[in-house]
């Protein structure tokens, strides 16, 4: 049995986590820390697991692996605690606020022979792992270019303060579709220019954006990353689409397509039912076989560092007013 915990509560990511645990035959949650100790209270309370007023302590414990869902400016120090106590972690994603962070996060866990696994769920949409086979396969001929999105309403809290996040939008969402477009192409992305903005809301960080990007074998692509759906009725994400052109045929995709969904700011609330793939399932499962199998994880620090370096040249790219 793997014994996981769970390392702040700030994410929104880690309720679901929490409940696929609670599901999960093979790892069991161990418990969780939270220095906003009513948050974390309550949610042991939930999940009727043992609260810890502190890392360490939780750290200390008998367990195998902790996954950190803390404000991205924490990752670092996270993980930093992690990796000296020898627990295997899944980290939220973005990897981290800077890539100076990234990578010291992947040396610490390479120097203790920790794994560092990044929470790109998406990976494990069905959607997603068809359309990397038939690309694999050469059933669109030579990938010229991908459009994508990744749209939502902004989420407030401290996703809009800058020395937590790292940035706004184009911190958050960018680097889910980046993952997936390095993970079907097998190629680096060696070119960026964004336009990067504020136009939906009155916040300090970006809120919206459109980058363009040029890999390594020449393929081009879009991305629009904004918050820029209804406050009220949208979810925080929910649409996450990419259509790919090849020499010989054009893929459609909609990571979240099996779902009921209307957006109404006259209703004023959210109907949005998702009754495909539980994307978060199979990220928390893969971590578990990664730690039963001691085997290498399927998505690496490395993977969450090279999204993250195209998050931070997107916002070099639009404050230079050309591409890096």
């Amino acid at each position: 049995m793997v014994k996981l915990g769970i390392m702040s509560f700030a994410h929104m990511h880690a309720y679901g986590y929490a409940e696929c645990m609670s599901r999960l035959d093979g790892a069991i949650l161990a418990g969780i820390a939270d220095d906003n100790t009513a948050r974390g209270r309550k949610m042991s309370k939930k999940f009727h697991v043992k609260f810890f007023s502190s890392y360490k302590a939780l750290l200390d414990e008998d367990i195998d692996g902790v996954i950190i869902t803390s404000e991205n400016s924490r990752h670092r120090e996270m993980v930093e605690m992690a990796a000296s106590c020898k627990r295997h972690i899944l980290c939220e994603k973005p990897l981290a606020a800077s890539i100076k962070d990234a990578q010291a996060m992947i040396d610490i866990c390479r120097e203790n022979s920790v794994k560092l696994q990044t929470a790109f769920p998406c990976r494990f949409a069905t959607p997603a792992i068809r359309a990397k086979s038939l690309i694999s396969e050469g059933r669109l001929g030579k990938v010229l270019a991908i459009n994508g999105t990744n749209r939502g309403k902004m989420p407030g809290g401290w996703f809009i303060d800058k020395k937590k996040s790292g940035g706004g939008a184009v911190m958050d969402h960018t680097v889910h579709v980046v993952d997936l477009m390095r993970w079907f192409l097998k190629q680096e992305v060696t070119e960026v220019y964004a336009e990067v903005d504020t136009r939906f809301h009155n916040i300090k960080t970006d809120d919206c954006g459109i980058l363009t990007m040029e890999f390594g074998d020449g393929t081009f692509a879009t991305l629009d990353p904004s918050w820029s759906r209804p406050a009220k009725s949208f979810p925080a994400w929910g649409d996450v689409t990419m259509e790919i052109v090849g020499t010989e045929g054009v893929l459609s995709l909609d990571i979240f397509n099996q779902k009921f969904s209307l957006f109404s700011e006259k209703e004023g609330k959210e109907n949005w039912v998702n009754w495909g793939d539980n994307m978060d399932m199979g990220l928390i499962e893969d971590f578990v076989h990664m730690i039963e199998e001691e085997r290498e994880p399927s998505i690496t620090g490395y993977d969450g560092l090279k999204a993250t370096e195209v998050a931070v040249a997107a916002y070099q790219s639009a404050k230079r007013k050309g591409p890096v």
